[in-house]
């Protein structure tokens, strides 16, 4: 894992903007940037956006932190993690 990584020029800044992305830690605030980074993907995008997460954070890490948010994540994004890590499926918000 990279330690020196600037957030704000990985990820979108929209992403991030109630905060100062560019003071973000890779290590210290996985759990603001997986679910952040995984909010604004899209069907179309998820592919090309979790393979940059996957270039800092291990799948149980990912999923793990997923799991647990309190971010707004989609259910569509759960499911499309969950086969792409072949766990089982999870969401986030029942209907």
């Amino acid at each position: 894992m990279q330690q020196q990584v600037d957030i704000s020029k990985v990820f979108p800044k929209y992403a991030f903007w109630d905060m100062d992305s560019s003071k973000l830690s890779i290590k210290r605030d996985k759990d603001i940037i997986i679910p952040r980074a995984l909010y604004v993907t899209t069907r179309d995008s998820f592919s090309k956006d979790i393979k940059v997460l996957e270039q800092f954070y291990s799948k149980s890490d990912i999923v793990s932190i997923l799991k647990n948010t309190k971010e707004n994540i989609s259910n569509q994004v759960c499911e499309l993690v969950s086969k792409r890590y072949h766990t089982k499926p999870f969401k986030r918000y029942a209907i």
